[in-house]
């Protein structure tokens, strides 16, 4: 049986300022108002990071999410820290290639996956200033071809 999955968050900027080699999904450890905040969409990541800490942990900083409006006492600082839950081999194998230079994690996007919160995480390495603008020049240029492809068909 497949999960109806529903995006909340995307975090565009990481595919523009990096090259994203590996992609890996997690779940992550939240308080009620804090899930219910995420399924009314009220979730960003765009200045996000995630870091292994010495005990092997992985935590995403910078993800904010809107306190729930009814949830008064019960809710939490929009930025605190968040750990995120993977497998421990899997942990163990980010940590090698993030000691490798230039590698770094960071949080793609946000999902609802049935009914569990996840977050998709990249293994990337960082883009060059030539690099960013070859790619806004290939992206022009494919907007520039569905254009003239679309006014075509039109006549």
């Amino acid at each position: 049986m497949k999960q109806a999955v529903k995006l909340v968050a995307n975090n565009k900027k990481a595919y523009h300022d990096y090259f994203i080699d590996e992609k890996f999904e997690c779940g992550i450890e939240l308080f009620g108002t804090e899930v219910k905040s995420i399924r009314l969409g009220k979730c960003s990541i765009k200045e996000a990071f995630v870091r292994i800490d010495r005990h092997n942990e992985v935590w995403v900083y910078g993800m904010h999410i809107n306190p729930y409006e009814k949830g008064n006492i019960f809710n939490k600082d929009p930025l605190r820290a968040r750990k995120l839950l993977m497998h421990k081999n899997e942990i163990i194998k980010l940590a090698g290639k993030i000691a490798e230079k230039g590698f770094t994690l960071v949080p793609l996007q946000v999902y609802l996956k049935g009914s569990l919160v996840k977050v998709e995480i990249g293994l990337a390495r960082g883009k060059k200033l030539y690099d960013k603008r070859e790619d806004i020049a290939k992206k022009d240029q494919r907007r520039e071809l569905q254009r003239e492809f679309k006014v075509k068909n039109l006549y």
